[in-house]
Protein backbone atom coordinates (compact mmCIF):
# COMPACT_ATOMS: atom_id res chain seq x y z
CA UNK A 1 0.00 0.00 0.00
CA UNK A 2 1.20 3.05 -0.64
CA UNK A 3 -0.67 6.79 -0.64
CA UNK A 4 -0.35 10.13 -0.66
CA UNK A 5 -2.74 12.57 1.03
CA UNK A 6 -2.80 16.05 2.93
CA UNK A 7 -2.25 16.08 6.78
CA UNK A 8 -5.72 17.58 7.69
CA UNK A 9 -7.34 14.83 5.44
CA UNK A 10 -5.71 11.94 7.05
CA UNK A 11 -5.92 13.28 10.79
CA UNK A 12 -10.16 14.00 10.38
CA UNK A 13 -10.07 10.40 9.61
CA UNK A 14 -7.88 9.14 12.29
CA UNK A 15 -10.13 11.70 14.37
CA UNK A 16 -13.46 10.56 13.04
CA UNK A 17 -12.65 6.52 13.79
CA UNK A 18 -10.42 6.53 17.17
CA UNK A 19 -12.96 6.50 19.32
CA UNK A 20 -14.09 3.20 18.16
CA UNK A 21 -10.94 1.75 19.02
CA UNK A 22 -11.21 -0.70 21.90
CA UNK A 23 -8.66 1.02 25.08
CA UNK A 24 -9.36 -2.31 27.32
CA UNK A 25 -9.16 -5.27 25.21
CA UNK A 26 -6.26 -7.90 25.26
CA UNK A 27 -5.98 -8.38 21.58
CA UNK A 28 -3.76 -6.10 20.24
CA UNK A 29 -5.86 -5.64 16.76
CA UNK A 30 -8.42 -4.10 18.71
CA UNK A 31 -6.03 -1.12 19.33
CA UNK A 32 -5.04 -0.85 15.85
CA UNK A 33 -6.86 1.17 12.61
CA UNK A 34 -7.22 -0.59 9.56
CA UNK A 35 -6.29 1.88 6.50
CA UNK A 36 -7.83 0.52 3.15
CA UNK A 37 -6.50 2.17 -0.62
CA UNK A 38 -7.85 1.66 -3.62
CA UNK A 39 -8.33 3.90 -6.41
CA UNK A 40 -8.74 7.55 -5.22
CA UNK A 41 -9.76 6.65 -1.79
CA UNK A 42 -8.50 5.49 1.20
CA UNK A 43 -11.10 3.80 3.81
CA UNK A 44 -10.16 3.52 8.23
CA UNK A 45 -11.75 1.26 9.74
CA UNK A 46 -11.74 0.85 13.91
CA UNK A 47 -14.06 -1.37 16.33
CA UNK A 48 -14.06 -2.25 19.93
CA UNK A 49 -16.44 -5.45 18.82
CA UNK A 50 -19.48 -3.42 20.42
CA UNK A 51 -19.22 -0.58 17.80
CA UNK A 52 -17.14 -0.06 14.72
CA UNK A 53 -16.57 3.41 12.85
CA UNK A 54 -15.88 3.18 9.03
CA UNK A 55 -14.66 6.95 7.37
CA UNK A 56 -13.89 7.30 3.78
CA UNK A 57 -11.23 9.59 2.74
CA UNK A 58 -11.56 10.70 -1.22
CA UNK A 59 -9.16 12.77 -2.73
CA UNK A 60 -6.02 10.85 -2.60
CA UNK A 61 -3.12 9.62 -4.31
CA UNK A 62 -3.57 6.10 -4.30
CA UNK A 63 -0.20 4.94 -5.89
CA UNK A 64 0.02 1.13 -5.18
CA UNK A 65 -3.59 -0.62 -3.76
CA UNK A 66 -3.52 -2.52 -0.44
CA UNK A 67 -4.08 -2.13 3.29
CA UNK A 68 -2.62 -2.58 6.57
CA UNK A 69 -3.58 -2.34 10.30
CA UNK A 70 -1.81 0.64 12.18
CA UNK A 71 -1.87 1.11 16.36
CA UNK A 72 -4.14 3.82 16.46
CA UNK A 73 -2.08 6.29 19.30
CA UNK A 74 1.30 5.91 17.39
CA UNK A 75 -0.28 6.89 14.32
CA UNK A 76 -2.39 9.81 16.03
CA UNK A 77 0.28 10.91 18.01
CA UNK A 78 2.59 10.98 14.60
CA UNK A 79 0.24 13.15 12.58
CA UNK A 80 -1.11 15.53 14.84
CA UNK A 81 2.64 16.80 15.24
CA UNK A 82 3.19 16.69 11.28
CA UNK A 83 3.43 19.77 9.82
CA UNK A 84 0.37 20.76 7.55
CA UNK A 85 1.73 19.45 4.31
CA UNK A 86 1.70 16.19 2.62
CA UNK A 87 1.87 12.33 3.55
CA UNK A 88 3.36 9.64 2.30
CA UNK A 89 2.32 6.30 4.28
CA UNK A 90 2.91 3.40 2.54
CA UNK A 91 3.03 -0.35 4.12
CA UNK A 92 5.94 -2.72 3.49
CA UNK A 93 5.15 -6.73 2.91
CA UNK A 94 6.72 -7.08 6.38
CA UNK A 95 3.96 -4.90 7.96
CA UNK A 96 6.35 -2.00 8.58
CA UNK A 97 4.56 1.18 8.00
CA UNK A 98 6.35 4.41 6.72
CA UNK A 99 5.66 7.67 7.52
CA UNK A 100 7.22 10.45 5.88
CA UNK A 101 6.26 14.07 5.29
CA UNK A 102 8.90 16.87 4.54
CA UNK A 103 11.80 15.84 6.34
CA UNK A 104 10.51 13.70 8.78
CA UNK A 105 10.13 9.91 8.58
CA UNK A 106 8.73 7.16 10.90
CA UNK A 107 8.91 3.66 10.61
CA UNK A 108 6.01 1.72 13.09
CA UNK A 109 5.07 -2.01 12.82
CA UNK A 110 1.53 -2.76 11.69
CA UNK A 111 -0.57 -6.14 11.55
CA UNK A 112 -1.89 -7.62 8.17
CA UNK A 113 -5.33 -6.57 7.42
CA UNK A 114 -6.81 -10.78 7.78
CA UNK A 115 -5.79 -10.61 11.78
CA UNK A 116 -8.85 -7.56 11.94
CA UNK A 117 -12.32 -8.16 12.50
CA UNK A 118 -14.88 -8.34 10.10
CA UNK A 119 -16.97 -4.77 10.71
CA UNK A 120 -20.83 -6.09 9.55
CA UNK A 121 -22.28 -4.52 6.56
CA UNK A 122 -26.27 -4.50 7.02
CA UNK A 123 -28.38 -4.29 3.98
CA UNK A 124 -31.06 -1.11 3.59
CA UNK A 125 -34.23 -3.18 3.71
CA UNK A 126 -35.40 -1.59 6.82
CA UNK A 127 -33.61 2.00 6.80
CA UNK A 128 -35.14 5.57 7.53
CA UNK A 129 -33.73 8.75 6.38
CA UNK A 130 -33.89 12.06 8.22
CA UNK A 131 -31.75 14.84 8.57
CA UNK A 132 -28.62 15.06 10.31
CA UNK A 133 -29.59 18.33 12.16
CA UNK A 134 -33.00 17.19 13.18
CA UNK A 135 -31.53 13.67 14.43
CA UNK A 136 -28.63 15.61 16.88
CA UNK A 137 -31.01 17.65 18.06
CA UNK A 138 -33.12 14.40 19.09
CA UNK A 139 -30.34 13.16 20.44
CA UNK A 140 -29.05 15.87 22.75
CA UNK A 141 -32.45 16.35 24.28
CA UNK A 142 -32.71 12.75 25.35
CA UNK A 143 -29.06 11.25 25.32
CA UNK A 144 -28.61 13.14 29.18
CA UNK A 145 -31.29 10.53 30.67
CA UNK A 146 -29.45 7.21 29.73
CA UNK A 147 -28.89 5.17 32.62
CA UNK A 148 -25.31 4.96 33.92
CA UNK A 149 -26.75 1.53 36.54
CA UNK A 150 -24.77 -1.15 34.79
CA UNK A 151 -27.20 -3.39 36.59
CA UNK A 152 -30.11 -1.89 34.48
CA UNK A 153 -28.32 -2.93 31.21
CA UNK A 154 -31.53 -2.33 29.12
CA UNK A 155 -31.67 1.38 30.36
CA UNK A 156 -27.83 2.13 29.44
CA UNK A 157 -28.81 3.05 25.87
CA UNK A 158 -31.34 5.23 23.87
CA UNK A 159 -34.72 3.29 22.94
CA UNK A 160 -35.16 3.89 19.05
CA UNK A 161 -39.01 3.82 18.16
CA UNK A 162 -40.02 3.59 14.63
CA UNK A 163 -43.67 3.94 13.42
CA UNK A 164 -44.93 4.57 9.96
CA UNK A 165 -44.62 8.16 9.84
CA UNK A 166 -43.10 9.32 13.09
CA UNK A 167 -39.93 8.38 15.11
CA UNK A 168 -39.62 8.52 18.86
CA UNK A 169 -36.45 8.95 20.89
CA UNK A 170 -36.17 7.35 24.67
CA UNK A 171 -33.79 7.52 27.39
CA UNK A 172 -35.31 7.13 31.24
CA UNK A 173 -32.54 6.12 34.11
CA UNK A 174 -35.82 5.63 36.63
CA UNK A 175 -35.63 8.98 37.99
CA UNK A 176 -36.38 11.09 34.69
CA UNK A 177 -37.10 10.13 31.32
CA UNK A 178 -36.83 12.18 28.07
CA UNK A 179 -38.73 11.66 25.07
CA UNK A 180 -39.07 13.41 21.72
CA UNK A 181 -40.98 12.67 18.86
CA UNK A 182 -40.78 14.02 15.32
CA UNK A 183 -42.50 13.43 12.18
CA UNK A 184 -39.72 12.01 9.20
CA UNK A 185 -39.65 13.26 5.74
CA UNK A 186 -40.50 10.12 4.35
CA UNK A 187 -42.99 7.33 5.62
CA UNK A 188 -41.14 4.67 7.20
CA UNK A 189 -43.34 1.21 5.91
CA UNK A 190 -42.63 -0.70 9.06
CA UNK A 191 -42.41 -0.29 12.70
CA UNK A 192 -39.47 -1.29 14.66
CA UNK A 193 -38.14 -0.69 18.67
CA UNK A 194 -34.33 -0.65 19.16
CA UNK A 195 -32.23 0.15 22.03
CA UNK A 196 -28.85 1.69 20.95
CA UNK A 197 -26.00 1.61 23.54
CA UNK A 198 -24.83 4.58 24.99
CA UNK A 199 -21.46 4.22 23.24
CA UNK A 200 -22.50 4.20 20.07
CA UNK A 201 -25.16 7.34 20.95
CA UNK A 202 -21.92 9.34 21.79
CA UNK A 203 -20.20 8.46 19.04
CA UNK A 204 -23.31 9.31 16.73
CA UNK A 205 -23.76 12.69 18.41
CA UNK A 206 -20.12 13.69 17.69
CA UNK A 207 -20.05 12.38 13.89
CA UNK A 208 -23.45 13.81 12.68
CA UNK A 209 -23.29 17.42 11.37
CA UNK A 210 -25.11 20.25 10.75
CA UNK A 211 -26.30 19.39 7.44
CA UNK A 212 -26.71 16.64 5.13
CA UNK A 213 -29.02 13.29 5.76
CA UNK A 214 -28.09 10.52 7.75
CA UNK A 215 -29.67 6.61 7.02
CA UNK A 216 -30.77 4.66 9.99
CA UNK A 217 -30.61 0.87 9.06
CA UNK A 218 -31.97 -2.13 11.70
CA UNK A 219 -31.44 -5.76 11.62
CA UNK A 220 -32.39 -7.62 14.63
CA UNK A 221 -29.23 -7.40 16.13
CA UNK A 222 -27.83 -3.95 14.98
CA UNK A 223 -28.16 -0.76 13.55
CA UNK A 224 -25.96 1.30 11.58
CA UNK A 225 -25.84 5.11 11.06
CA UNK A 226 -24.97 6.22 7.22
CA UNK A 227 -23.48 9.64 6.73
CA UNK A 228 -21.95 10.82 3.28
CA UNK A 229 -18.69 9.96 4.49
CA UNK A 230 -19.04 7.57 7.73
CA UNK A 231 -20.52 4.51 8.94
CA UNK A 232 -21.35 3.72 12.56
CA UNK A 233 -22.16 0.40 13.50
CA UNK A 234 -23.76 -0.83 16.49
CA UNK A 235 -25.02 -4.18 18.45
CA UNK A 236 -28.64 -3.40 20.30
CA UNK A 237 -29.08 -4.05 23.75
CA UNK A 238 -31.42 -6.78 24.13
CA UNK A 239 -34.24 -6.78 26.40
CA UNK A 240 -37.36 -5.59 26.59
CA UNK A 241 -37.19 -1.34 26.86
CA UNK A 242 -40.19 -0.18 30.00
CA UNK A 243 -43.45 0.77 28.83
CA UNK A 244 -42.45 4.73 28.50
CA UNK A 245 -45.85 5.19 27.09
CA UNK A 246 -47.75 4.12 30.31
CA UNK A 247 -45.69 6.85 32.20
CA UNK A 248 -45.95 9.83 30.45
CA UNK A 249 -49.19 11.52 31.99
CA UNK A 250 -51.69 13.34 29.98
CA UNK A 251 -51.46 17.10 29.90
CA UNK A 252 -51.96 18.21 34.38
CA UNK A 253 -54.18 21.64 35.25
CA UNK A 254 -51.39 23.00 36.99
CA UNK A 255 -49.31 24.58 34.58
CA UNK A 256 -46.28 27.18 34.65
CA UNK A 257 -45.02 29.02 31.37
CA UNK A 258 -41.93 30.45 31.21
CA UNK A 259 -38.63 31.36 29.39
CA UNK A 260 -36.15 28.71 29.84
CA UNK A 261 -32.99 30.44 29.35
CA UNK A 262 -34.39 32.78 32.77
CA UNK A 263 -35.33 29.76 34.27
CA UNK A 264 -32.24 27.71 33.31
CA UNK A 265 -29.72 30.58 34.76
CA UNK A 266 -31.45 31.01 38.08
CA UNK A 267 -31.62 27.51 38.61
CA UNK A 268 -27.71 27.13 37.59
CA UNK A 269 -27.15 29.70 40.29
CA UNK A 270 -28.76 28.23 43.26
CA UNK A 271 -27.25 24.79 42.76
CA UNK A 272 -23.73 26.44 43.21
CA UNK A 273 -25.04 26.05 46.72
CA UNK A 274 -25.36 22.42 46.65
CA UNK A 275 -23.18 19.44 48.15
CA UNK A 276 -22.76 16.05 47.81
CA UNK A 277 -25.21 15.84 51.35
CA UNK A 278 -27.69 18.52 50.27
CA UNK A 279 -28.73 18.30 46.34
CA UNK A 280 -31.95 19.66 46.07
CA UNK A 281 -32.88 23.30 45.45
CA UNK A 282 -36.89 24.35 46.13
CA UNK A 283 -39.15 25.96 43.86
CA UNK A 284 -42.28 28.20 45.75
CA UNK A 285 -44.78 28.55 42.95
CA UNK A 286 -47.53 31.26 42.52
CA UNK A 287 -49.35 33.07 40.22
CA UNK A 288 -46.90 35.34 38.83
CA UNK A 289 -43.61 33.80 39.71
CA UNK A 290 -41.31 30.85 41.12
CA UNK A 291 -39.30 31.52 43.63
CA UNK A 292 -35.81 29.73 43.44
CA UNK A 293 -33.79 29.06 46.23
CA UNK A 294 -31.61 27.05 48.56
CA UNK A 295 -30.41 27.30 51.89
CA UNK A 296 -27.79 24.92 53.31
CA UNK A 297 -26.72 23.86 56.77
CA UNK A 298 -23.41 25.44 56.98
CA UNK A 299 -25.41 29.19 56.74
CA UNK A 300 -25.58 29.96 52.86
CA UNK A 301 -28.30 30.94 51.45
CA UNK A 302 -29.84 32.18 47.90
CA UNK A 303 -33.09 33.34 46.69
CA UNK A 304 -33.77 34.48 43.05
CA UNK A 305 -37.40 35.19 41.54
CA UNK A 306 -38.01 34.52 37.93
CA UNK A 307 -41.43 36.11 36.39
CA UNK A 308 -43.87 33.25 34.61
CA UNK A 309 -47.65 32.31 33.84
CA UNK A 310 -48.89 29.58 36.72
CA UNK A 311 -52.47 28.43 36.84
CA UNK A 312 -52.96 26.27 39.92
CA UNK A 313 -52.69 25.77 43.58
CA UNK A 314 -49.68 27.42 45.31
CA UNK A 315 -46.55 25.17 45.46
CA UNK A 316 -43.36 24.50 47.44
CA UNK A 317 -41.69 21.42 45.43
CA UNK A 318 -38.19 19.98 45.60
CA UNK A 319 -35.83 18.88 42.70
CA UNK A 320 -32.25 17.74 41.73
CA UNK A 321 -30.85 20.89 39.95
CA UNK A 322 -29.07 19.15 37.80
CA UNK A 323 -32.28 17.10 36.61
CA UNK A 324 -33.66 20.64 35.60
CA UNK A 325 -30.94 21.87 34.06
CA UNK A 326 -30.22 18.75 31.71
CA UNK A 327 -32.94 19.42 29.49
CA UNK A 328 -33.07 23.17 29.82
CA UNK A 329 -29.73 22.80 28.06
CA UNK A 330 -30.34 20.84 25.50
CA UNK A 331 -33.64 22.37 23.98
CA UNK A 332 -34.14 25.25 21.64
CA UNK A 333 -37.60 26.36 22.75
CA UNK A 334 -37.38 29.97 24.04
CA UNK A 335 -40.77 28.99 26.48
CA UNK A 336 -41.53 25.85 28.23
CA UNK A 337 -44.28 24.82 30.46
CA UNK A 338 -43.85 22.82 33.27
CA UNK A 339 -46.74 20.94 35.28
CA UNK A 340 -47.25 19.39 38.30
CA UNK A 341 -49.70 17.13 40.63
CA UNK A 342 -48.33 18.19 44.02
CA UNK A 343 -45.40 18.44 46.19
CA UNK A 344 -44.54 14.81 46.29
CA UNK A 345 -45.51 13.78 42.47
CA UNK A 346 -43.26 13.81 38.83
CA UNK A 347 -43.02 17.45 37.04
CA UNK A 348 -43.56 17.52 33.26
CA UNK A 349 -42.18 19.88 31.43
CA UNK A 350 -43.11 20.08 27.74
CA UNK A 351 -41.70 21.98 24.82
CA UNK A 352 -44.07 24.59 23.18
CA UNK A 353 -44.43 22.47 20.10
CA UNK A 354 -45.90 19.57 22.28
CA UNK A 355 -43.33 16.75 20.39
CA UNK A 356 -40.83 16.73 23.39
CA UNK A 357 -41.78 15.72 27.02
CA UNK A 358 -39.65 15.25 30.13
CA UNK A 359 -40.29 13.34 33.46
CA UNK A 360 -38.71 14.06 36.38
CA UNK A 361 -39.68 13.02 40.46
CA UNK A 362 -39.14 15.10 43.03
CA UNK A 363 -36.66 14.95 45.88
CA UNK A 364 -37.10 15.76 49.35
CA UNK A 365 -36.09 19.37 50.67
CA UNK A 366 -33.43 19.78 53.12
Amino acid sequence: MEVKLTRDLLQKGIQTVQNAVSQKSGLPILSNILFEASKDKIRLVATDLEIGVICKIGGVDVQEDGSISIPAKKVSDIVKELPNNEIHLSAKKNNQVVIKCEKSTFKIMGLPKDEFPKVPELSDKDSIVLPQKQLKAMLNSTAFAISKDETRYVLNGILFAVGDKKLKVVATDGRRLAMVEKDMPKQAGFSRKAIVPSKAVAEVMRILKEDGDVRILFSETQAAFELEDSTLITRLIEGEYPNYEQVIPKQGQDKMKLKRESFYAAVKRASLLTTPDSQSIKLDINKNKVVISKASQDGSESREDVDCEYVGEELAIGFNPNYIMDPLKNINEEEIVFEFAGQDKRGVLRAEGGDYVYIVLPVRMD
